[in-house]
């Protein structure tokens, strides 16, 4: 539903505010659909497409999405310039393999029939789908996730592929759920942390950030502590443990990578 620009988070304009819902995609084909079916009730959608070559691009527009195709900068740009993009200054960011809960829609749209009065955004609980179970324990959940803000007062920041949103001020929370499934198959996760470990160990290089013997013993065995039997992931059965399991080996590999190119190896 069109409305005029409000400043909920000012309080000073009172009225309905329209939102732009913003993704960025590359080879999306077989689940952005559901995705973009969640934000139906946005009034724009905007999908930023890394040159897919599947059909990502024509199911975004059969959706009636305004597809924007543009060579890939890294996570943060690439959602920074979506944002940008976007014709209306409240931006909802959702992941292509993500979608918008029944609920969750329902606390967006008396928001912005009120003008977003109060803050100037919106956290949300996440709950993520792993091997076929949702998962609600370990570091996975509830995975507070700011992705409904006033564009003006926030903006994407964080080191790649671990972004954030940065707002001017501390943001509301929703109490409803962003629906998250983030890999096909055991074969994906592992694909993912290849891929995202050598970017956080080129990031950490490029930073300065050194790596010894104490990031290869005891931060790994710290996360699997953390994720297991701190925030109880035992709870999630064998998957819980698998889970744990990988986020350690996530850690450990992100700073032995980060080791072998201090030592001169490519890592």
């Amino acid at each position: 539903m069109p409305g005029r620009e409000g400043r909920g988070a000012g309080g000073a304009d009172v009225g309905p505010a329209p939102i732009s819902a913003c993704i960025v995609a590359f080879q999306e084909a077989d689940r952005i659909g559901r995705c973009l079916e969640s934000l139906s009730f946005c009034d724009e959608i905007v999908v930023v497409d890394s040159h897919s070559t599947d059909r990502t691009r024509e199911i975004a527009a059969e959706h009636g999405a305004r597809v924007i195709e543009r060579d890939w900068p890294g996570h943060v740009a690439q959602k920074e310039f979506a944002v940008r993009a976007a014709s209306h200054e409240w931006v909802l960011c959702v992941d292509a393999d993500e979608r918008v809960s029944d609920g969750l829609r329902e606390e967006i749209r008396a928001l912005r029939d009120a003008g977003f009065v109060g803050h100037a955004g919106w956290e949300m609980p996440r709950c993520s789908r792993y091997l076929g179970r949702w998962i609600r324990h370990g570091t996975w959940y509830p995975d507070l996730s700011l992705r409904l803000f006033d564009r003006r007062r926030g903006s994407w920041g964080g080191h790649d592929p671990h972004d954030r949103v940065e707002l001017d001020s501390a943001p509301g929370r929703l109490r409803n759920e962003l629906l998250h499934d983030p890999y096909r198959s055991m074969d994906d996760h592992l694909a993912t942390i290849a891929s995202y470990t050598t970017i956080m160990a080129d990031g950490m290089a490029a930073r300065g950030r050194r790596a010894g013997l104490f990031d290869l013993l005891v931060r790994p065995t710290a996360r699997f502590f953390t994720f297991y039997v701190w925030k109880r992931g035992f709870l999630d059965g064998w998957r819980g443990f698998v889970l744990a399991v990988l986020a350690t080996y996530y850690v450990f590999l992100k700073y032995a990578k980060l080791l072998a190119r201090q030592r001169g190896g490519e890592g």
